[in-house]
C-alpha cells in the first residue's frame, strides 16, 4: 500500500507525454529496450560554468548541486538508488545543495512506492556548507490525497523532508553568506499544486505560487537565486534575479536533436531543458526519476552542477558515472 493519506499517482496533465514518449521510444525493439531498460537507470553529471547577466558580486563564486524529479518507487528509483546519488552528490563538494521537487512518484508503473519515511532521511545526508534547502513539486501535492481534500498543506512530502533537517521553501527566501557576500535563495511555490478541476476551497487557481511575494522578501540589489519547480514562470522573472532553477519537465523524457516531442510546459522546447537566457538565465534540469511511464532516451538522469560567477561557457558539460 501506498503511504498513508497519498492518493494513487495520476497522469491527468500528462497523459499526451505518455503517447508520445512510447511512440518514440518503441520505433525499433532495439531502441525501445535501450529507452526503458538502460537510460533511465544511467546517472550523469551536468555542469555548467555561468557568469549572470544580473547583477553579482566581483569574484564570488558559487557552486549549487541540483536535484531534480526523483520519484521515489521501485524498481525505477529504489532507496538504495537514491542513496548513490546522495553519495555522489556530496562528492561534488556543492557551497549549497538545492532539491528542485517531485520526490513522490508519478507512476502507475512500479512494484512498490517508496514512502516519505524512507526516502526524506537519505536525502537528509546531502552535506554542503550552505546547507540543503527543497521545494516541492506538483506530484509532492497531487499524490497526498489529504491536502488536496483540504485545498492546502502541510504535505506528506514537505513535512518529511524538515524532519530529516532540510528546510523547505515556499515563496520564502533565505539569506547565504558565502566569500564576505550574502546571496538569497528564493524558493517558490507550486504553480500546479491543485489538480485540475479541483479549484475548491476558494482556490481562484491551481497554483499556490507567489513570485511578487517571494521576491519582496529578498533586499533590492542583492544577488538572488529562485527555486521554481515549473519553469513556466520564468518569464515573470525580473531581471535583477542571477539564476532561476527549475525542473518538472524531465527535458521531455526523449530528447532527439536537441529537441523532445512532447514537453509538459505550455512554452514547449523553450523551456524543456538546459541552460536558457533571456531577460535573465534559467537552467531546467532533466531530472532523475520519471514520470507516466520508465521511459528516457537522449535525456538521461543527471545532477545538475552550477559554478555561478565562473567565467567560463555556459554550455553543458556532461560526465557519465554508470
Amino acid at each position: 500500500m501506498p503511504e498513508n493519506g497519498r492518493r494513487s499517482p495520476v497522469s491527468i496533465t500528462r497523459r499526451t507525454v505518455l503517447i508520445g514518449l512510447g511512440a518514440t521510444a518503441l520505433t525499433g525493439a532495439g531502441t525501445g529496450a535501450y529507452a526503458v531498460g538502460v537510460e533511465p537507470m544511467r546517472l550523469t553529471v551536468t555542469r555548467y560554468r555561468l557568469r549572470p547577466t544580473a547583477p553579482w558580486p566581483s569574484g564570488l563564486r558559487l557552486r549549487i548541486v541540483a536535484l531534480a524529479d526523483i520519484h521515489a518507487c521501485e524498481p525505477w528509483m529504489s532507496l538504495a538508488r537514491i542513496e548513490g546519488i546522495v553519495a555522489a552528490a556530496n562528492a561534488l563538494r556543492g557551497d549549497v545543495i538545492v532539491l528542485l521537487g517531485d520526490y513522490v512518484s508519478g507512476m502507475r508503473l512500479v512494484t512498490r512506492y517508496v514512502d516519505a519515511a524512507e526516502w526524506a532521511p537519505v536525502l537528509g545526508r546531502l552535506s554542503a556548507p550552505l546547507g540543503t534547502h527543497a521545494i516541492l513539486g506538483n506530484h509532492d501535492w497531487w499524490e497526498d490525497k489529504t491536502a488536496q481534500a483540504r485545498g492546502t498543506g502541510p504535505t506528506i512530502a514537505g513535512e518529511a523532508l524538515k524532519r530529516a533537517g532540510i528546510r523547505v521553501l515556499e515563496n520564502d527566501a533565505v539569506p547565504l553568506a558565502i566569500g564576505g557576500h550574502t546571496v538569497w535563495l528564493a524558493g517558490l511555490g507550486d504553480q500546479l499544486a491543485f489538480l485540475p478541476g479541483r479549484k475548491r476551497h476558494g482556490h481562484p487557481r491551481i497554483g499556490i505560487d507567489d513570485l511578487p511575494g517571494t521576491l519582496a522578501k529578498i533586499p533590492d540589489g542583492a544577488p538572488a537565486i529562485l527555486m521554481a519547480h515549473e519553469p513556466d514562470i520564468f518569464p515573470q522573472v525580473p531581471p535583477r534575479i542571477a539564476l532561476t532553477l527549475s525542473g518538472h519537465t524531465h527535458g521531455g523524457q526523449v530528447r532527439l536533436f536537441g529537441r523532445s516531442p512532447v514537453v509538459p510546459s505550455r512554452y514547449g522546447n523553450r523551456f524543456a531543458y538546459g541552460h536558457v537566457r533571456e531577460q535573465t538565465d534559467l537552467i531546467v534540469s532533466g531530472g532523475l526519476g520519471n514520470s507516466i511511464a520508465p521511459v528516457r532516451l537522449g535525456v538521461p538522469p543527471e545532477i545538475v552542477v552550477v559554478d555561478l560567477g565562473d567565467a567560463g561557457s555556459a554550455a553543458a558539460e556532461h560526465a557519465f558515472f554508470a
